[in-house]
């Protein structure tokens, strides 16, 4: 449901009113399927402030996990809404410089990175060799790599020369499958590092979700002898074609033990917690190594994982240092990782089609639908809150 009303906040905080007009789509912190959008007005920029364009923002099932997570990772203090009960749940997408209170940021400059889903957005920056980063004090706490903005021509993820015509596509397809493909790649470059736990069969959770799928592609060629897909039975024929997943089971198969699996690791990209416990119930000791990255199934019980090892979340800026110090070639990995996105962004023109949406009213509706998990996972959902 979406609601609409207006919030004061220039003269909350005593802006000067009528600078900048802003539409906000903000989610309930205690029922993330309610949305509201908020009409702002934005003032003048303070001192080493600049004020963002949000171009447009993708919104997926990683998305919905930001509000399912947002309490336990701190993804609510990414973008503030300042008003109690109701969040900014930060999206991947492009902006552009719209005005600028920094002597070293130029108007019109475009960067990459974690929007509030929003029209336009105020930010004290500071100048990187690659973009931005956002300085704000609400975003202190956070690593790096969520406080950053990139400038294209300085992002070694992005594509050096691009035709004009192309520019778009890729850009769409940088905001939907960019930040999903490097989670899932770093991922399993974590289980390459550890070899695997002995036991290279991957079992993935949510297996037609954008970072699923960039798990393995990536696990296929970091080691894993075999990729196995767990799906519900209308994605089974999606899942089924696309080359990364050697084999495919349903959760029904999957809950009642249905399968061949003997061995291996678990990627938990749902949250469907009856499913891992029954997996951990057949497998047992079995599992090397059961990882939990993403909440897809939200409304599932929250039941106990009592057999074989306790399920670990996984948070990439933390294996990233935990393999650095083990003796992995960080500069490596980075070159690796780029070149895979590139393959991987390209890759997907096979079973990924964008679709691209604008106004508050569209944002609100796919959020419903990507929350309610009736997006088709062949669909690439692209919002731009200016109609």
């Amino acid at each position: 449901m979406c609601l609409t009303h207006t919030v004061a906040l220039a003269l909350a905080v005593g802006y000067t009113v009528g600078m900048t007009a802003n539409q906000v789509l903000e989610i309930s912190r205690t029922s993330h399927g309610e949305t509201r959008v908020v009409d702002d007005e934005l003032g003048e920029l303070a001192e080493g402030s600049v004020r963002l364009k949000v171009d447009r923002f993708s919104i997926t099932a990683n998305t919905v996990t930001y509000a399912n997570a947002g309490d336990m990772l701190g993804y609510w203090d990414f973008y503030p809404s300042g008003t109690e009960g109701w969040g900014r749940t930060p999206a991947m997408g492009w902006g552009e410089v719209a005005e600028s209170n920094h002597p070293d940021v130029e108007v019109g400059g475009r960067y990459y990175g974690w929007y509030p889903m929003a029209q336009f957005v105020d930010m004290t920056v500071s100048v990187t060799p690659t973009g931005l980063r956002d300085d704000g004090d609400h975003r202190a706490a956070h690593a790096p790599v969520y406080r950053t903005l990139e400038a294209p021509a300085a992002d070694p993820l992005f594509p050096d020369s691009l035709a004009a015509d192309a520019v778009g596509d890729v850009e769409d397809r940088h905001a939907l499958v960019r930040g999903l493909f490097m989670t899932g790649y770093l991922s399993a470059a974590f289980f390459q590092s550890h070899d695997w736990y002995g036991t290279p069969t991957a079992v993935l959770l949510s297996a037609s979700s954008k970072t699923a799928i960039g798990f393995a592609d990536a696990a296929q060629r970091l080691g894993a002898s075999r990729v196995v897909g767990v799906t519900s039975p209308g994605n089974v024929d999606f899942v089924s074609s696309i080359d990364a997943y050697d084999s495919v089971i349903t959760y029904d198969q999957a809950q009642a033990g249905d399968h061949d699996i003997t061995s291996g690791v678990i990627v938990d990209m749902a949250g469907n917690r009856p499913v891992l416990a029954a997996l951990h119930e057949k497998l047992g000791d079995s599992i090397g190594y059961s990882m939990m990255i993403g909440m897809t199934h939200h409304d599932v019980p929250q039941v106990e994982v009592s057999s074989g090892p306790s399920p670990q979340l996984f948070f990439a800026p933390t294996a990233m240092s935990e393999m650095s110090q083990a003796g992995t070639d960080t500069a490596a990995l980075q070159a690796d990782a780029a070149s895979s996105l590139a393959a991987f962004v390209e890759a997907s023109h096979e079973w990924l089609e964008v679709d691209r949406v604008a106004g508050a009213e569209a944002a609100a509706e796919t959020w419903e639908a990507v929350h309610g998990g009736t997006l088709p996972p062949n669909i690439g959902r692209i919002v731009s809150m200016h109609s």
